[in-house]
């Protein structure tokens, strides 16, 4: 039997055992109800072989980490209409899309490697042209394909080309209250895919406004934070009028990271707060970088150990939580879109480290929202809520050579495709590739995707990544007909 097959095998039965662990309320078929709550969690730039790294340290298997024993697993097209073009001599017709243009499973496999083999030519082909972020969650949240830095707007930058989100659908549709959590800048492109338009994916001021004045989430968490981002002193700063009139909103609860102040205890009290005064919740952390810092990973073969930097930023897991604890509170429903950004950045940098830090940053935030919906007595169960974990896309081509323990992380000089003198992990890229992304998923409406597998490359289980978009308002009761129109060649 080959390797991968007993790779797949393996997670398979850590699926089943998982779920089994899973509380689903006592009903036989949870899938059947609609959703009350979504929760789409990103670990943005994460492939199989990153999940597989991480899990490899913390637990010595490939496939243990909190989201591998979710019951459904499939595999999703990221393509956008740049990388469309790329391939097509610079055409692009929504009306007759060609899928195998975007993505040939006969170039870079129906699986993902190792799942299945790796073909001949396929390095070079999936690292030529990839989606970026900004098209990437602009597909999850609209249903369609865009260029390279729209922020949930039309190709071609049409003057009218803004177009209604899942959130802002469900908002107007269902009265859900909508949030967003990301360990980078709230204003950057995954988060702000979800509550903001724009052409320009940097145009970061006016996405800030947007978000913040006029779409108003529930909930905002998310990195921006600089040292005079203080609501009382805001001398130069670009957002510092921003900030200060959320600052002076009413309708907001504000938390930022403060000196000596622990985030995770922070961002959870104000929550509470939120809560108890009826109010929104926004809160600014971050640090260098405009990010969260990241945890770290230490070696110690043996001893899986990772770490914070600092305690004045939450984890991943502690602003997801507030958030939900916020969004909970809404008896209508809610939405809710959380990214770990920063395995994206470890990924860009080629940095092992901190890639499996950021990874394990994600596997507890999953496991966090497992036990939330878990509690009993909240009426948030797995029969009104689906969850999904997804990547919007891959990067850096990373390929394990050796399989090390938990705890065991390879001998790094420095970041960068040649700091690794062991040769136990190899790097094909340092930016976003083509290849396939794992998504998982579990709860109400979960089976919605066996519905779309194949139906752009038949013969496979792929789902282009707009189908997602079709999953959440299917399960959520709000269908909606897709604006793309497929043509086979």
């Amino acid at each position: 039997m080959k390797a991968s097959s007993i790779r797949f095998m393996v997670s398979q039965i850590l699926s089943a055992a998982l779920l089994a662990s899973v509380s689903m309320g006592g009903l036989a078929d949870p899938e059947a109800k609609q959703a009350k709550h979504i929760i789409l969690l990103v670990g943005d730039g994460m492939n199989i072989e990153h999940e597989m790294a991480a899990s490899r340290y913390l637990f010595g298997k490939d496939f243990a980490l909190s989201f591998h024993g979710l019951p459904y697993h499939g595999n999703q097209a990221t393509w956008d209409v740049n990388t469309y073009k790329h391939w097509s001599g610079g055409r692009y017709d929504p009306t007759a899309i060609v899928p195998t243009i975007g993505y040939d499973p006969a170039k870079g496999g129906k699986v993902p490697y190792p799942l299945g083999p790796e073909l001949p030519g396929a390095k070079a082909y999936l690292t030529a042209a990839a989606t970026d972020s900004a098209s990437a969650a602009t597909a999850w949240a609209t249903g369609y394909k865009t260029d390279h830095g729209n922020i949930a707007w039309l190709p071609g930058d049409p003057d009218q080309g803004s177009l209604k989100t899942i959130a802002e659908r469900l908002r107007e549709k269902k009265d859900f209250a909508i949030g967003v959590v990301s360990t980078v800048a709230f204003s950057h492109a995954t988060p702000a895919a979800f509550v903001s338009h724009n052409k320009d994916r940097d145009d970061y001021v006016a996405i800030a406004q947007e978000i913040l004045t006029r779409t108003k989430p529930e909930v905002v968490i998310g990195a921006g934070y600089q040292a005079d981002s203080s609501c009382i002193n805001l001398p130069s700063y670009p957002y510092s009028l921003l900030y200060q009139a959320v600052c002076t909103d009413p309708g907001y609860h504000v938390v930022m990271r403060a000196s000596g102040v622990d985030g995770g205890v922070a961002v959870l009290g104000a929550a509470q707060q939120a809560v108890a005064q009826s109010k929104k919740l926004f809160g600014l952390f971050g640090g260098r970088g405009n990010n969260f810092e990241s945890l770290t990973p230490n070696d110690l073969p043996g001893t899986p150990l990772v770490t914070q930097v600092t305690r004045e930023n939450p984890t991943y897991a502690e602003a997801t939580l507030a958030a939900l604890k916020v969004l909970g509170q809404d008896r209508d429903g809610f939405f809710l879109m959380a990214e770990q950004g920063d395995i994206d950045w470890a990924n860009h940098g080629n940095d092992f480290r901190r890639m499996v830090g950021t990874i394990k940053d994600l596997h507890d935030g999953v496991q966090a929202v497992l036990d939330f919906v878990n509690q009993p007595d909240d009426g948030i169960t797995w029969d009104n809520t689906l969850l999904i974990v997804t990547a919007d896309h891959s990067n850096s081509y990373l390929r394990n050579k050796v399989k090390r323990g938990a705890g065991d992380l390879p001998p790094q000089d420095c970041n960068g495709a040649n700091g690794y003198p062991g040769g136990e992990i190899s790097y094909g890229s340092d930016n976003h590739t083509n290849e396939l992304t794992r998504v998982y998923a579990l709860g109400a409406g979960a089976k919605l995707f066996k519905k779309y597998e194949g139906q752009w490359y038949p013969g496979t289980r792929i789902l282009d990544n707009t189908q997602l978009f079709h999953v959440m308002m299917e399960a959520a009761g709000e269908p909606q007909p897709s604006p793309l129109r497929i043509i086979r060649k």
